[in-house]
């Protein structure tokens, strides 16, 4: 596999953290870079390990994770959206606000299970998979970080109920996977 074709995946895959990443960033008020690395470091991460596994299961187990893992992702990501939706009508900040290790686990590993399916589908091309995960975890990272700073600036603009939109924005990220790999299928 040539580094375009890598490449390209890596972006494909690298969009929905983004998505996120700019969601949570419209909610920060303050400790933007700190955050933004930390989310980025996470994201990146799980992105870069999760084809690993995927590989790993794809010579062993191919049909286990493939028939769920659309499932997983939508739970997640719709549970983490209405929590934000819920907590934007509240008064005080919300916990989601906060980047705990908690709240990044459960992101990074909602927004990697495609990798994981990747991962798979190398297995069965009998493609190398340390050069792809590598470059799959750098775009990631760039195009997460990326994300919180755009959406950072964006959660400026006066008026703008931020959490609301951030939860939604997860929402629709779970339900275009749930629909990507239920009807497309």
């Amino acid at each position: 596999m040539n580094l375009a074709s890598v490449f390209l995946i890596a972006v494909g895959l690298s969009m929905d953290a983004c998505a996120v990443s700019f969601a949570k960033g419209i909610c920060l008020k303050k400790q933007i870079k700190s955050h933004a690395v930390r989310l980025s470091l996470a994201f990146g991460f799980f992105q870069g390990f999760m084809p690993l596994i995927g590989w790993w299961v794809g010579t062993h187990f191919e049909n286990l994770i493939t028939s769920v893992d659309h499932w997983i992702a939508f739970v997640l990501l719709s549970y983490l959206g209405g929590k934000m939706v819920y907590e934007s009508f509240k008064e005080e900040d919300s916990h989601l606000i906060t980047f705990s290790s908690r709240m990044l686990f459960t992101l990074g590993v909602a927004t990697s299970i495609d990798a994981l399916a990747v991962g798979v589908s190398m297995a069965f091309l009998k493609t190398g998979i340390w050069f792809p995960a590598s470059v799959i975890a750098f775009t990631t990272f760039f195009l997460s970080f990326s994300g919180v700073i755009c959406g950072f600036r964006f959660g400026k603009i006066k008026g703008l109920k931020v959490e609301l939109l951030g939860g939604l924005i997860l929402i629709v990220i779970g339900v275009k996977i749930l629909i990507e790999h239920t009807l497309l299928d």
